[in-house]
């Protein structure tokens, strides 16, 4: 069965799109991995890649500027990362800057991010080492944050258990909450101080008026009056003053 001319058309169309979707995907990731455009290589020696994999991006003040290009185990306790980086960023990256593993997000693909240490310095060359830090232990920190999971749970329910107890009365703060009888002693404890406090100044005024104390009473007050009279004449003239004008 030979095709029509409308169907050769239609393939010719479809195959145009897709090889210009092709040429424009290969484009895109050149660009992204570098693949077109200058560049300079770097490497650095990390203890624990945590993760890293070749084509993971390369970051330097949070812009994507490269991507590891090789990642080599050079003995047993150390790991050789050669990245590839843009040549417009080389001016600012010097010798002392620094390299270090991280995520792009909390559980995010793996980076490398360079840091700037110093604004001044030797630029670094291509091909040379960037100094490093190794990343957090990412098994150590999780099992950190489970044990603090932990204890904020049996925390949480011995808090709910002793709520649960108060509320339904027990412990001495739950009867204390809860005891109607304990909040009518302390009532009655309060009427008690208060009627013996009235009952104490009713026989005070008694015993003032009683005539055996009266001159008692009246000796006192005589002594608090001189007392008076005697701190005013020592203050100066100008309390005579006021106590010739109240005398008026």
């Amino acid at each position: 069965m030979k095709a029509t001319s409308g169907q050769k058309i239609r393939t010719g169309i479809f195959t145009s799109i897709g090889l210009v979707l092709l040429v424009g995907a290969i484009f895109l990731i050149g660009k992204t991995k570098n693949l077109f455009g200058d560049t300079f290589h770097v490497y650095g020696t990390f203890r624990n890649v945590g993760g890293l994999q070749v084509g993971n991006n390369v970051r330097f003040v949070g812009v994507n500027v490269g991507t590891v290009e090789g990642i080599n185990i050079i003995s047993d306790t150390l790991a050789r990362v050669d990245m590839v980086l843009a040549s417009r960023v080389h001016p600012f990256i010097k010798k002392d800057a620094m390299a270090s593993i991280g995520s792009d997000g909390l559980m995010g693909d793996k980076l490398i991010a360079i840091t700037a240490v110093s604004e001044g310095g030797s630029l670094i060359g291509n091909g040379d080492k960037i100094a490093t830090t190794d990343p957090a232990d990412l098994g150590k920190t999780l099992a950190t944050v489970q044990r603090i999971a932990e204890n904020a749970e049996v925390i949480t329910e011995s808090l709910a258990g002793i709520t649960t107890d108060i509320n339904e009365g027990k412990g001495s703060l739950g009867r204390l909450l809860h005891s109607d009888n304990l909040a009518k002693n302390l009532e009655g404890t309060a009427q008690s101080m208060k009627e013996g406090t009235q009952g104490f100044s009713e026989n005070m005024k008694a015993l003032k008026g009683n005539f055996l104390l009266r001159g008692y009473y009246k000796r006192k007050e005589r002594k608090k009056e001189e007392a008076q009279e005697k701190a005013m004449q020592q203050s100066g003239p100008q309390t005579d003053t006021v106590r010739t004008k109240k005398r008026r």
